[in-house]
């Protein structure tokens, strides 16, 4: 029954077109004429026009980006309809508000929407989803004004939502450039999220989601991922993440993860991980970083191996001295030891972790003496008979040579 209704639908359904000069003028005045399934053609041009109600199934499409200016009064779009699709439109002047989260586009339980190919300017919040599932945001241009964090927006904002996908958008210049919480079932791909104001991505309680091939850049504070399960993250990059509190990727109670493949290159720390268990860590580049991984409290069977550690200044800081976390065949720059039979495995095992991390993490002004030969003889010291360092955390097959996947 519901395939013969959507097939008289598409039957029936009509182009209705919006411009100065045509019969229907306003957004709002196209939608309230429109029949389910019908389409509507924005025509190039500034429409003024703010909380603009969708609740029926349509297509609204917009001609050479025309653009529609929220006046700062608040949303833009407020979609309630299942089957909504807005595409090729630039919005613009959303407004602020220290009580309610101003979006361009507001989706409130709705079902299989496709939001793409639009540009958003001066936003609070860019696209918001609340309860809304099966549904796909693509090749969006995001890009606020952030300034400070009390009165500024997520680019793209999914709350109890599953089953979304979001590819291929880039995000500039907001609070969070993308932000889930209890959002299950979700892939994030091929997304470019930088020069945000807190974090490039920003997640909790939200199990079971993909993130691959993106992209997370100068950020306030890096990636943050908190309280999920299941998740994948794979060939993603984490740069140039600085600050006393930024990370390539912090990981707060994650469990049963895979991170693989993934960059993490010139962030203060790689990887920040605290009381996350059973996450393998595979064929992933850390370079340049200040720390490569910081391994907190209560972590525990997590696997790290097929890494490459290039030219961190701290390739592991660990603060317990017990380990039940295994590395196993990663390639470290530092490694000095030789592989007399050739089978490309070092034949003396590599201790990641210096003393000297530990001091700094205790007093961490004392990193100006990280070059000193003081410093170089407490190293050596601890390598050759650790006390503070777990005795069982090293890498007993270190490469000998760079791992290429």
């Amino acid at each position: 029954m519901s395939i013969f209704l959507l097939f008289t639908q598409s039957f029936n359904a009509q182009d209705i077109e919006v411009c100065q000069t045509c019969e229907t003028r306003s957004i709002s005045d196209a939608i309230s004429q429109a029949k389910p399934g019908d389409k509507i053609i924005v025509k190039e041009g500034v429409y003024k026009e703010h909380k603009i109600i969708i609740d029926k199934p349509i297509t609204l499409i917009g001609e050479n980006l025309p653009i529609v200016d929220g006046e700062n009064k608040g949303d833009i779009f407020q979609v309630f309809a299942d089957s909504v699709t807005i595409d090729g439109l630039k919005l613009i002047n959303v407004g602020s508000s220290y009580t309610s989260d101003f979006a361009a586009i507001r989706l409130s339980r709705a079902k299989n929407f496709l939001i793409q190919n639009l540009e958003l300017r001066k936003i609070f919040f860019g696209i918001y989803l609340e309860k809304s599932h099966h549904g796909t945001i693509r090749n969006n241009n995001i890009l606020g004004d952030a300034v400070n964090e009390h009165n500024s927006g997520n680019g793209i904002h999914l709350w109890y939502s599953k089953n979304v996908k979001i590819e291929d958008n880039l995000i500039q210049k907001v609070r969070d450039g993308i932000y889930l919480e209890f959002a299950d079932d979700c892939v994030i791909s091929n997304n470019k999220s930088i020069d945000n104001l807190r974090y490039g991505l920003h997640f909790m309680f939200s199990n079971d989601d993909v993130y691959q091939h993106n992209i997370f850049e100068n950020n306030g504070a890096g990636v943050a991922v908190m309280f999920s399960k299941r998740i994948e993250m794979i060939r993603n990059e984490f740069k140039y993440n600085w600050g006393t509190a930024a990370y390539g990727l912090l990981l707060k109670e994650i469990n049963d993860a895979t991170i693989e493949s993934n960059i993490f290159e010139e962030n203060t720390t790689g990887i920040n991980v605290e009381g996350s268990n059973r996450i393998t860590y595979t064929k992933n580049d850390f370079k340049d970083n200040g720390t490569a991984i910081k391994v907190l409290g209560a972590c525990y069977d997590n696997i790290f191996t097929l890494n490459n550690f290039l030219y961190n200044s701290f390739d592991v800081s660990f603060n317990s001295r017990l380990n039940t976390n295994r590395f196993h065949q990663n390639y470290w720059s530092e490694y000095t030891g030789y592989d007399l039979d050739e089978d490309g495995y070092g034949d003396v095992p590599y201790r990641p972790v210096k003393l000297f991390s530990y001091v700094v993490n205790q007093i961490p002004e004392a990193i100006i003496l990280m070059r000193s030969l003081f410093v170089d003889i407490i190293d050596f010291s601890e390598k050759v008979s650790p006390v503070f360092t777990p005795d069982n955390l090293l890498d007993e097959e270190p490469l000998i040579r760079k791992y290429n996947d």
